[in-house]
């Protein structure tokens, strides 16, 4: 049996620490966590800011230090690790009950995370400059936003966590503006004719879209009281910084090889370059199906995923991760957008030679009362036809789309398979000559 010393108890760790205990019994597992909570559900954030779910903040946490306990780990909560010593196999760390603690270990894992990126600008520190990573930063925001000076919020950034929260602040009937240096929204998952319908809606939902602008300056002697753009200057009592994160490796970056984000660098079984050292979910690389290469794409699921892989690898079954497609998706004032794999324009700049097909068709036949139009687009490879990427956006929920082009990705299906598969047909769900068909059927 082996002693494993764990460092983070985030997504990935905590799917590490349960795969542990509960198919290896007889290990030590040591868990340290800078936290003083565990598996905080980031995704729920902006839903909690803008009321949108119940019983409060509690349903989105899944464990806990205590519950981790239970199971048989050692859990150590606002622990900081700050330094690592690989030939001795020792880790040390300090809190307040232990500032010079140490703890040896047989296998290693890092699920240390990614960080907020902070942009170096003036104005960065005032007061009401907010960022929204941990649970602690979603009750700050709200706690401010009982505040009667905050009628206008900034959010900087426009990927999903920068909409979601745009959306999210608007329902609690605050001014918003969104500010992206991006020409439009969800930029990296979607092209330009898809994120233009998500730019429409969230404008046609009274959100300020400050597109193609980058900050400047936070203006203000104390608090915030105003942004300054490459473009215009325009007051704001709020300001939230969304524009992306980084992997948290700075523990260890000049000792683990890394990729060129600095994200420590693993094969598919999650090890570094490091033996017996293993890191996953955002501090760690993932194998992309899309580009048949590593990439980094920092996602809860795939986070997952990756804790699974480690834990049962540290513990001697050798398994390997099947890659990932980067999936996701997003629901904003009931438009739901979903992609997976790779871009028309991501892929074109990669130097891909990709073609695409594209079908809008009603999900429903025109005979049933109720109806949604569907616009669908997949991408695939111009010589092999092999699928890329899929993008799609609806009124209607069809997220489930999302799994059958990760794993035709995944699988490398192509387009002429795609154009006979089986596909079920009854008026409730979808019509017989469906959007997937047809859109696979046109690809030439």
């Amino acid at each position: 049996m082996s002693k494993i010393v764990i460092v983070g108890a985030n997504h990935a760790g905590t799917a590490a620490i349960n795969t542990i205990l509960d198919n290896y019994k007889g290990n030590e597992v040591v868990v340290l966590e800078r936290n003083s909570n565990t598996s905080f559900l980031g995704c729920g954030m902006a839903l909690w800011i803008g009321d949108q779910i119940q019983g409060g903040s509690d349903g989105l946490f899944y464990s806990s230090p205590d519950k981790l306990r239970e199971k048989g780990a050692k859990v150590s909560i606002n622990t900081e690790v700050t330094k690592v010593d690989f030939d001795a196999k020792k880790v040390y760390f300090t809190n307040a009950e232990t500032p010079n603690g140490e703890e040896s270990y047989d296998k290693l894992i890092f699920a240390t995370g990614s960080l907020p990126i902070i942009p170096s600008i003036p104005g960065k520190d005032l007061e009401n400059v907010q960022q929204v990573k941990l649970f602690q930063d979603a009750q700050a925001v709200i706690d401010k936003l009982d505040l009667k000076e905050i009628k206008h919020v900034t959010v900087v950034g426009a990927g999903y966590i920068g909409v979601e929260l745009a959306e999210a602040f608007q329902r609690k009937n605050k001014e918003v503006a969104l500010v992206d240096t991006a020409e439009s929204c969800l930029a990296t998952y979607y092209d330009a004719d898809f994120n233009k319908l998500m730019a429409d809606n969230l404008r046609n939902h009274g959100i300020d879209c400050k597109f193609g602008q980058m900050v400047k300056e936070i203006k203000g002697s104390s608090k915030v009281e105003g942004v300054v753009t490459d473009k215009e200057e325009f007051a704001t009592d709020m300001v939230i910084l969304a524009i992306g994160f980084r992997p948290n490796t700075d523990l260890c970056k000049d000792q683990l090889e890394t990729f060129r984000n600095g994200a420590y660098l693993v094969n598919k079984k999650q090890e570094t370059s490091i033996k017996d050292v293993y890191a996953i979910g955002d501090c760690a690389t993932v194998y992309d199906n899309a580009i048949d290469d590593v990439n980094y794409i920092a996602l809860a699921t795939n986070a997952v995923r990756s804790g699974i892989v480690a834990a049962h690898n540290v513990c001697g079954t050798e398994i390997e991760s099947l890659g990932v497609q980067g999936s996701n998706g997003i629901n904003i004032y009931d438009l739901k957008m979903i992609s997976t794999g790779i871009t028309l324009e991501k892929a074109k700049k990669l130097g891909m030679e990709v073609s695409h097909t594209d079908f809008e068709d009603n999900q429903r036949p025109e005979f049933m009362k109720e109806n949604d139009i569907v616009k669908l687009r997949i991408v695939y490879e111009t010589k092999t036809k092999r699928v890329v990427g899929m993008q799609c956006v609806s009124e209607y929920d069809m997220s489930m789309l999302n799994h059958m082009f990760s794993l035709a990705i995944q699988e490398k299906v192509t387009m002429d398979r795609l154009a006979l598969l089986d596909i079920f047909f009854l008026p409730h769900f979808n019509k017989p000559y469906n959007y997937i068909t047809m859109a696979s059927i046109l690809a030439k």
